[in-house]
């Protein structure tokens, strides 16, 4: 089956298109997109569908061929759009229909312009139109009247609500013979109750991090039920590394989250929902080092248990878990410990919170501003006590 999708991949496509488009593609439907916007985001069109691509000067251009090559039917189509003011739309689908060339079924997701555009691709083609209708083109449709135009000349209707239904009969007088309803699709293999065990790793993507460390121990330990989050992004500086392709390339993608860059109340949720945070810091290749990494201290005012490494500072600071720079093996058998132990982690998180108490409270800002202010008053910045 040959079926030309009409559909707005802005962003990329809504996650409920992209699934529904696939579980179609694997049930061997042939996919040609033929979107109404084209930018790529989160859920792209996968290898195999072929996409459509136009520019608005490319079809204008085109309109004489089209005309001189069926001039009855672009005359007649044309007075139709003229009617329901929709010459765009009008001009989009003849595009459309040259490329639908082997296309059996037309299929519109959204009644807005992917409807417009599919009804007059019927038209011109003569091919079975199908529309599946979701909420906004409901209340807030770019043409009702043609909305209405449209949903008559449908070969099947389909809506994912009941309510959707009664709407369509109630308040466009569709008939509800010709409306199914299919609800949005959700993987229930894939979305399913579960319990992680959740390592956190913060900050940007640079050598000295230690992402690769992190993904190669837990691809070790090769217990499915342990999740990375991954929280912070590329940096500017010259050692910043592709940490999303790291995870592909090391084979652990599937179980780790790339949440972007957070602050606030985002980081701290982070924070709280971790049961380990783990920092496998190292000197980069150009001898570079970690001061005291503010994360560290964030996870240990939060009261979690630390895995980290020998690095300068750290372990003058972080009683344990401390393994060596670039130990993946050593790291691994960390993340084993803490895994295994609910108590251990507990333990670890109350001394973590003292540390951060004593150590990296806000009175060491209050230190500086004191230091500063005996300066600006003349006096040596650091005034001992007697």
């Amino acid at each position: 089956m040959q079926v030309g999708v009409i559909l707005s991949i802005k962003d990329g496509m809504e996650h409920f298109v992209f699934r529904e488009l696939s579980v179609l593609s694997n049930k061997g439907a042939k996919l040609s997109l033929f979107p109404t916007k084209n930018k790529p985001g989160l859920y792209n069109p996968r290898p195999e569908w072929r996409v459509q691509r136009w520019n608005p000067i490319m079809i204008l251009i085109l309109q004489p061929y089209f005309a001189l090559r069926s001039p009855f039917k672009y005359i007649s189509i044309l007075r139709t759009a003229i009617r329901f003011k929709a010459l765009m739309d009008f001009a989009i689908a003849w595009y459309f229909a040259s490329k639908m060339g082997n296309v059996e079924i037309i299929y519109s997701i959204f009644g807005d312009h992917k409807l417009f555009i599919g009804y007059f691709c019927k038209e011109i083609l003569k091919r079975p139109l199908v529309v599946t209708l979701h909420a906004y083109e409901l209340y807030q449709n770019p043409n009702p009247p043609l909305f209405v135009h449209a949903l008559n000349n449908c070969d099947q209707i389909i809506t994912v609500t009941e309510y959707n239904k009664e709407l369509l009969q109630t308040r466009y007088q569709i008939d509800p013979a010709s409306i199914e309803v299919v609800r949005v699709s959700v993987d229930i293999d894939e979305y399913h109750p579960s319990t992680k065990f959740i390592i956190l790793i913060v900050g940007y993507f640079d050598e000295r991090k230690g992402h690769d460390i992190l993904f190669r121990a837990v691809k070790e330990l090769a217990l499915p039920d342990v999740e990375i989050w991954v929280v912070g992004d590329m940096g500017r500086r010259s050692g910043t590394i592709d940490v999303r392709s790291l995870a592909h390339e090391i084979g652990i993608d599937a179980q780790v989250a790339f949440f972007g860059v957070l602050s606030g109340n985002a980081l701290k949720a982070m924070y709280r929902s971790c049961d380990v945070f783990c920092a496998p810091s190292r000197f980069d290749r150009n001898g570079v080092a970690e001061g005291f990494p503010t994360v560290i201290m964030e996870a240990m005012a939060f009261g979690k248990p630390i895995i980290t490494t020998r690095h300068v500072e750290i372990p003058r600071i972080v009683p344990e878990i401390i393994v060596e720079e670039n130990d993946v093996h050593g790291l691994a058998q960390a993340i084993r410990k803490l895994y295994s132990s609910e108590s251990a982690r507990k333990k670890q998180g109350v001394v973590n919170r003292k540390i951060a108490e004593e150590l990296f409270s806000f009175r060491n800002a209050e230190r500086t501003a004191e230091i500063m202010y005996n300066l600006s008053k003349g006096r040596s910045g650091i005034q001992k006590e007697e």
